[in-house]
């Protein structure tokens, strides 16, 4: 029996992706994955995640994730709630998967959790047990092993954007370093920077203060 777990990470941050993962394990391989010291990727420190992730694309059946940056989100965004995108999303990675999984166990952001599984199938159709849960990161151990390659995967990225930037913090917005990496970039230049969601209201109050100063000056 074939269990996927999928996970999110960046779902919330003002700067950077969205990164999605799913792996695939055998139902007999989860106490395996136990041992290893998978868990919910907030309950690990960064060396931690990095140690285990080879591991996880090692002993996994299958694995993927798909990371959506700034710029996509802020054009589904238009059409669709983010609950939505992160279910299409979700579909796009199931349908690509080369094995077809018995049971799906996604970590779920909508208030009344059965309801993502009823989005999540509107784009993925095969016959499989769809279990859409609260805190499922912290309750199974392949939802674990996901969130620590989507957190992985999006903090590679934030360190490729501060190559790029320059410091530019976590990326969330209760983070100081990057509210004044917004303040700064906005002193020089006319619009965010291409990381930046615009459809985010840290962004909506950096333009904001931006362009209110300037009519202050007149």
């Amino acid at each position: 029996m074939l269990i996927a777990g999928i996970d999110e990470a960046g779902r919330g941050p003002v700067l950077g992706p969205m990164v999605i993962a799913v792996t695939v394990i055998d139902k007999n391989q989860e106490e395996d994955f136990r041992k290893l010291g998978i868990k919910d990727s907030k309950e690990l420190t960064v060396f931690e995640r990095k140690e285990l992730y080879p591991k996880i694309i090692e002993q996994a059946v299958e694995w993927k994730f798909v990371k959506i940056e700034a710029e996509e989100l802020d054009e589904l965004m238009k059409q669709h709630s983010l609950n939505e995108i992160e279910a299409i999303k979700i579909g796009g990675l199931l349908n690509s998967l080369k094995k077809i999984p018995d049971i799906v166990i996604v970590d779920s952001p909508d208030v009344i959790q059965a309801n993502f599984g009823i989005r999540i199938k509107k784009y993925y159709k095969k016959n499989c047990i769809m279990r859409t849960e609260h805190k499922a990161d912290q309750n199974h151990v392949i939802v674990g092993a996901a969130s620590i390659i989507a957190k992985v995967e999006r903090d590679q990225a934030i360190e490729k954007y501060a190559q790029e930037f320059g410091e530019i913090g976590s990326g969330y917005s209760h983070d100081p370093k990057t509210i004044q990496f917004l303040k700064n970039w906005l002193k020089t230049h006319s619009d965010l920077p291409k990381i930046a969601r615009r459809q985010w209201q840290t962004s909506e109050k950096a333009l904001n203060e931006k362009y209110q100063k300037k009519l202050g000056e007149y």
